[in-house]
């Protein structure tokens, strides 16, 4: 019996290393799950029913390498991918702070006003949509200025873990009561012209836009001051945190496919107004309890994207400053927080008319970018003198090409789309 604990006790030190290394990989996670899942996903399950789940997995699939490099590139030299940037060229490095600038204030102005309006439905008394924003806003600063990184470490493993186990939840019971499609439903084909535009912009912000790599990199370095962190505890968070961002993916899928297929003459065209318009058709098929799961699913997917950029756009910003600067000293994101959670709540409080458009004006920029970070990830990891485990394989290159083909693709196919179609 000692023999057998001593041989045990390895494995168990092992095992248990890994786990407490999680934390990176399920923050990329945690900001991954947002609308892309909530409304991209759920609703292409509405529409499409099945038709794109396998697409789904294989976006999730060829967008990997580009991911990862995030974390083989930090544990591979230390420097997070903004330095990187940086030491391919001034220019990639303004490309990604201008980017990264826009986005933090936009994006975040846009998820507190979706973490706001599904709040609401928890209150039992009616606030305005500022109010409920303000509170979002306060709620996070106040999480993260008090308890910093290990905070945000924390809760996003709670967000995950509650809001994997309440959508499998919500999938099964989903599955037992399965809406019957009307008799004349005529199940549109996804593979048609007409169906390019909603699948182009979903597949391109699936699972996420490739600057999340730049906040995992960033997470992950600043994990590194916290604890011990191995190349292979590295990329088990990071693999832990990518293949439940793509399981969820098809379980929001599956929520549309399985409760609104067959039902979508009415659907919302807007976010917030889907994700009521989601929760009430569960209440109303499945049964008046399974309005708090979905509203507690919806919350928990756009309140831990809102934290989580947060801190991530506040980190990447103080890194570029600092970079562009030629600043040796830490990089400090407080301040930057506070300024992108303020230039938040002015967009909201003034340019609430306008956000939309400032939103797919961010989204179209992003979208166009993606593809020239796609290929920055890989020369820098393919171009570094990283360690065996972290270096790139010939299986991983193949990957890697067949990914930067897919996205630069995508790119034409948007263009022709969005401008010449």
């Amino acid at each position: 019996m000692e023999n057998s604990a001593t041989l045990d006790t390895p494995h168990k030190s092992k095992l248990s290393h890994l786990l407490q290394s999680l934390g990176p990989g399920i923050m990329m996670a945690t900001a991954a799950v947002g609308g892309s899942h909530l409304v991209a996903s759920t609703k292409a399950g509405a529409i499409f029913g099945w038709q794109l789940a396998l697409l789904i997995l294989l976006v999730n699939f060829l967008k990997y390498p580009f991911f990862r490099a995030g974390v083989t590139y930090t544990m591979g030299t230390g420097q997070s991918l903004i330095a990187g940037y940086a030491d391919m060229g001034k220019g990639y490095l303004w490309l990604f702070t201008l980017l990264t600038a826009m986005s933090a204030v936009i994006n975040t102005a846009a998820l507190t006003i979706f973490s706001a309006s599904l709040l609401g439905i928890f209150l039992p008394f009616d606030l305005s949509l500022p109010v409920l924003s303000a509170i979002v806003i306060i709620a996070c600063l106040a999480i993260l200025l008090r308890g910093h990184f290990n905070a945000l470490e924390g809760l996003a493993k709670i967000i995950m873990g509650v809001l994997t186990v309440t959508t499998l939840i919500a999938v099964v019971v989903a599955a037992n009561q399965v809406q019957a499609v009307p008799a004349d439903f005529n199940p549109p084909s996804a593979w048609s012209i007409a169906s390019i535009g909603f699948i182009v912009i979903m597949m391109g912000w699936m699972p996420a836009p490739i600057e999340i790599s730049c906040l995992t990199s960033l997470w992950l370095k600043r994990q590194c001051k916290e604890i011990k962190v191995t190349n292979q505890s590295a990329l088990f968070d990071f693999n832990v945190g990518y293949i439940i961002t793509a399981l969820l993916a098809i379980a929001f899928l599956a929520l549309g496919a399985l409760v609104l297929h067959g039902h979508t003459d009415s659907l919302e065209k807007s976010g917030i107004a889907f994700s009521h318009q989601l929760v009430g058709m569960y209440a109303s098929t499945i049964g008046e309890w399974s309005k708090m799961l979905i509203a507690v699913i919806a919350f928990g997917c756009i309140f831990g994207s809102t934290i989580t950029v947060i801190d991530g756009y506040a980190r990447a910003l103080a890194e570029a400053k600092a970079l562009l600067q030629h600043s040796n000293d830490e990089p400090r994101h407080n301040s930057w927080m506070l300024l992108i959670s303020a230039c938040a709540m002015a967009v909201i409080l003034f340019f609430v008319s306008s956000l939309m458009a400032m939103l797919n004006f961010a989204m179209v920029l992003a979208f166009m970018t993606t593809p020239i970070f796609a290929l920055l990830n890989y020369k820098l990891v393919n171009g570094s003198n990283l360690p065996v485990g972290l270096a790139l394989t010939k299986k991983m290159k193949v990957l890697s090409w067949l990914g930067l083909t897919y996205l630069f693709g995508f790119l034409a196919l948007f263009i022709w789309w969005k401008w010449l179609m």
